[in-house]
């Protein structure tokens, strides 16, 4: 007897725009895919990694060799759908194996239309990234000849000066209710927003109102917001330009906030600091940073390809800007990349913050959970000041 018919692995190609070529299998949708080339180094958490609107028109290499292991549920995903613009992996899972599983990972790449490819030396091309720096990479299951999927390759678009949050932002506003007691209204622009970090805040007491990447200062202040909060997301910061300027108007308004990621970078931008792209980048979960506040080191998850530019880097010594002294608060102990600022007035009192990373760390360590903690003392602290000075107001 013979068993039931099989079918041949359908080959695929890799190329880099350095014109390195890897051979593999489909994985995923058939045809053709181009973006920026980039590896994570997470083992865990592969679908939060896929979900995540910070990776759009990325090429995403995972270094764990075996992926897929615990298939695709309903409840991990950070958005509506995948954004990763292709995946690549070593060996995926045959067979999914978790009680939460629906289907398995292969089928939903396939089903949401993402390009990939397995059966790939993952590290020797994570070692190539790491030497020559993220670049395109096109990935294709109907070319079969490198030069000309390296000419596609090399007329794509690049990161640099690429506007992206528009793209990925929620086009509606929509509420996350607190749980239990509203103590305390946030605005949160919606750059690229994970679910878990509304869901974090929320868990504080606090009322989210997510507002699209288009809201302007008159949005934001329309909800009687606590406070301010700009999410993470895709793109070049220098080419973002109006939710600097929105930033800018509610720091003149006073109004504390709080910045993740992107958010860090528009931040530094607001300030009247310069940006500047990562030739490697930081992406995955175990990435060690220091809060120069309390000399604590986190361990946390990274996803992003700039920076901000600090002018006496490394001393990184405070800057006066039009708002108050800023100053770097967190470092990556890695390279001594700027991963959080913080804003304080002439009495020393915070004012407003951001970090680099992902302190909702969906999936990955909790080291960095007291941000929001943070956020909402310093709102709550706000608050009380402002009760303060109009009571003093009324004598």
């Amino acid at each position: 007897m013979t068993g039931p018919a099989t079918l041949a692995p359908r080959p695929a190609i890799l190329v880099l725009e350095d014109g390195r070529t890897f051979r593999g299998e489909a994985f995923g949708a058939t045809g053709e895919t181009f973006g920026e080339a980039v590896f994570s180094t997470g083992m865990t958490g592969y679908q939060e990694t896929l979900t995540d609107p910070s990776y759009h028109r990325q090429v995403v290499v995972m270094t764990a060799p075996h992926v897929g292991n615990t298939g695709v549920n309903d409840e991990d995903p950070e958005s509506r759908r995948i954004w990763v613009s292709g995946y690549v992996v070593r060996d995926p899972a045959r067979v999914s194996s978790n009680w939460r599983a629906r289907r398995t990972l292969d089928q939903e790449l396939d089903e949401q239309g993402v390009v990939g490819i397995s059966g790939v030396d993952t590290r020797a091309l994570t070692r190539h990234l790491r030497e020559r720096g993220a670049m395109r990479v096109g990935i294709s299951t109907t070319e079969t000849d490198p030069e000309a999927l390296l000419g596609r390759v090399l007329a794509s678009a690049g990161m640099v000066g690429a506007e992206l949050a528009g793209e990925v932002s929620t086009t509606e506003a929509y509420v996350v209710p607190a749980v239990g007691e509203r103590r305390l209204t946030v605005a949160a622009v919606d750059l690229g927003i994970k679910a878990m970090t509304p869901a974090m805040l929320a868990e504080r007491g606090i009322e989210v109102h997510v507002l699209p990447a288009t809201s302007t200062l008159d949005d934001v202040l329309a909800v009687r917001p606590d406070g301010l909060f700009f999410s993470n997301g895709p793109g070049d910061p220098s080419a973002t330009t109006s939710q600097v300027e929105l930033l800018q108007g509610a720091l003149a308004h006073g109004l504390p906030y709080f910045g993740i990621c992107f958010g860090n970078q528009l931040f530094g931008r607001a300030l009247g600091f310069d940006t500047y792209k990562l030739r490697y980048g930081h992406r995955g979960i175990n990435q060690p940073v220091m809060d120069r506040t309390t000399g604590k080191v986190e361990v946390t998850a990274h996803n992003h390809g700039f920076a901000v530019a600090w002018p006496d880097a490394p001393e990184m010594t405070p800057q006066p800007t039009p708002y108050g002294a800023a100053s770097v608060s967190h470092v990556c102990l890695n390279d001594d990349v700027v991963e959080g600022l913080e804003l304080r007035d002439d009495a020393g009192r915070l004012l407003s913050f951001s970090v680099q990373y992902h302190p909702e760390a969906a999936a990955g360590p909790h080291d960095a959970a007291y941000l929001f903690d943070r956020f909402s003392d310093l709102m709550v602290s706000r608050r009380s000041q402002g009760d303060h000075q109009r009571n003093d107001g009324g004598h």
